[in-house]
């Protein structure tokens, strides 16, 4: 879509912003906003829970900019009644204003009985002036969303271990604005067109999510059945593995293992540069990503930390708890590695390490942890229970075969899986730039925006 400039622009005089449209006016949002929140409202206690009774909202409860209200504790109507500040409506504006999700949004489209916020929001909502709002909740929320915005609160934001934004500063923010109807046909504008472009994203995701399920289903066939559709089978004698292959062998995990090494015990000391820690962290979807979490030891406390057996090229590394039943092969030897991870080795010539990745990659060894997993909030496995687990085994040269295969497969669906993560990075950037234009005057959507009315 192409759409047209303005026909005359002047300086802003804020100068993140240059130019806008000449008829645009400068307005600080504490002098057209009531700006709501309450400092002492605190968290709440677990005899101040209710199962039915007015709604608390907090960031956690956003979910791509909506509030999830299914999801919100509830609270007594006195509890409610302490502070009109605290009380939503409909069209109210919501932003957290500290700690990790500051700068996170939500606008309340509807309410499903009475809602308040928690000590963390700041609510938006329109001076009126005569009746007649000073701005368009809309189009503030489109307006918040920008690099502009959002990079102004982190700017400002303040605090030692906990930063936060305060109200007066978001106050004291300049926007730029149009009429109130212009406003409000900008905010129709990019309700139509960023409904269009979350239609793709969410198509585009679901490609991505049945990808996932055909990675998983073609690990779990080919580990338990083989890549020829024509083998004699024979009953596993276990339930929830069926029937294998006849030449293959159902027998313990760490039957053909000669090597197991649990890395529990004393936590090496962190340093800023040193050898790689690997942690479970680090082990996600069969390989180690090292990006995820970056820490490291001292060199001279390597020694003492990995005594109990040193990684090898192919080693499979199995991660106990958070999360339970990630496996990656080692792929360089100069790392160390962290508590919560089993290093594994096959026998030579009988159990391939890649072959055995794969197999606790399927359904039906993932399904085996959880068996024997504990935990209350965090599944985990202890690892005198790993001796528990089950393998089934093909014959050495079949293991190899199967991991071709699955390597081969893989390598098509990830490259599809790419593809369509591109699509939604493109979709998302083409989203930002749109908000963007509109709400700075960088593009008239007006004639646009009585088209999509």
């Amino acid at each position: 879509m192409t759409l047209p400039r303005y026909p005359t622009y002047k300086d802003s005089g804020v100068e993140w912003l240059g130019q806008v449209p000449e008829h645009w006016q400068p307005k600080k949002l504490g002098a057209i906003s009531s700006l709501k929140g309450r400092l002492g409202w605190q968290g709440l206690k677990a005899d101040e829970y209710r199962d039915e009774g007015p709604y608390v909202v907090s960031s956690a409860h956003f979910d791509n900019h909506r509030v999830q209200w299914a999801e919100c504790p509830r609270v007594s109507r006195e509890r409610y009644d302490t502070d009109d500040n605290i009380q939503l409506a409909v069209d109210d504006l919501l932003l957290m204003k500290d700690g990790a999700a500051m700068g996170k949004l939500a606008f309340v489209e509807s309410l499903p009985g009475l809602a308040c916020l928690n000590s963390h929001l700041l609510l938006f909502r329109p001076v009126k002036i005569d009746g007649v709002p000073t701005y368009s909740p809309r189009f503030a929320f489109y307006f918040m969303q920008t690099s502009y915005f959002q990079e102004h609160i982190k700017v400002h934001g303040t605090g030692a271990t906990f930063l936060g934004v305060s109200q007066a500063t978001i106050g004291r923010y300049q926007v730029i604005l149009p009429s109130l109807p212009e406003q409000t046909a900008i905010a129709s504008f990019l309700d139509h067109e960023t409904a269009k472009i979350d239609a793709l994203v969410a198509e585009q995701e679901r490609l991505v999510e049945l990808l996932k399920e055909k990675r998983q289903s073609l690990i779990s066939h080919a580990v338990t059945k083989g890549t020829n559709p024509k083998a004699p089978m024979k009953d596993s004698r276990i339930d929830w593995l069926g029937a294998v292959p006849s030449s293959w062998e159902v027998v313990g995990l760490t039957k053909y293992l000669t090597s197991v090494v649990d890395y529990r015990g004393r936590t090496p000391t962190k340093v800023t540069e040193g050898i790689f820690l690997v942690t479970a962290r680090n082990i996600r979807d069969g390989s180690v990503n090292y990006s995820i979490s970056e820490e490291y030891i001292d060199p001279r406390e390597y020694e003492s930390t990995m005594r109990r057996g040193k990684p090898e090229v192919g080693d499979v590394l199995f991660t106990t708890e958070a999360p339970l039943g990630q496996v990656a092969n080692v792929d360089r030897t100069d790392v160390a590695l962290a508590q919560r991870v089993i290093k594994f080795r096959g026998q030579s010539g009988v159990l391939n390490n890649y072959f055995l990745k794969y197999w606790m990659m399927g359904s039906f060894s993932q399904a085996d942890m959880e068996r024997l997993a504990t935990g209350s909030t965090a599944l985990g496995i202890k690892g005198s229970k790993v001796v528990q687990l089950r393998l089934c085994l093909p014959p050495i040269n079949e293991q190899a075969q199967i991991v071709e295969y699955i390597d081969a497969g893989l390598s098509r669906l990830d490259a599809l899986t790419g593809e369509a993560q591109q699509a939604i990075d493109l979709l998302q950037e083409r989203r930002t730039a749109l908000i963007s234009a509109a709400v700075t005057g960088q593009v008239d959507v007006r004639e646009a925006a009585g088209r999509a009315a």
